[in-house]
C-alpha cells in the first residue's frame, strides 16, 4: 500500500523551491551590482590613455594626445589643456593654472578619473578615437 502526501505537504516543497530560487537569484544579484574597482600604477595610465579618448558615449570625450595635448569636447564646446602622468596619478589641465589629479580605477569596460579623498568620480569607457 503506498502512502500519499498530504495536500500541506505538497504545498510547502513547491513553495520552499520558490523561496530558496528567489534567495539564490538575490544573491547573485547583489554580487553583480557591487564592482570591484584596481586601482591602476603610472605606467598603466600612461599606456591606456596615450592616443585614446576617455568617454561617457553621450555628453563628453576627453582626446588624450601622444604629445600630452588634451582636447575636451563636451556639449557642443571644444577646449584644448594639456595632460600627464605624476606617480600613480592622471592629472589633467583643462584651464590653464587648473591643474587636477586623478587615480584612475578600472573594473571591466569601465573606467574611473576619481580625486583622492573624494567620492566624485568621471566615469566611462577608453575606446580609440572617434571623428568628431
Amino acid at each position: 500500500m503506498r502512502k500519499r502526501c498530504t495536500s500541506i505537504a505538497r504545498g510547502i516543497l513547491p513553495v520552499t523551491a520558490v523561496v530558496l530560487g528567489l534567495a539564490v537569484l538575490a544573491g547573485d544579484a547583489s554580487v553583480n551590482a557591487t564592482e570591484t574597482f584596481r586601482a591602476l600604477k603610472g605606467a598603466e595610465i600612461r599606456n591606456l590613455f596615450t592616443g585614446m579618448e576617455f568617454t561617457d558615449e553621450v555628453h563628453w570625450v576627453l582626446l588624450f594626445g601622444r604629445n600630452g595635448t588634451l582636447t575636451n569636447t563636451g556639449m557642443g564646446r571644444k577646449t584644448q589643456g594639456r595632460w600627464q602622468v605624476k606617480r600613480d596619478d592622471l592629472c589633467l589641465d583643462r584651464a590653464p593654472g587648473e591643474q587636477r589629479c586623478y587615480a584612475v580605477l578600472h573594473s571591466g569596460k569601465t573606467y574611473r578619473l576619481q580625486e583622492r579623498g573624494f567620492d566624485i568620480y568621471e566615469e566611462g569607457i577608453v575606446q580609440r578615437p572617434s571623428r568628431h
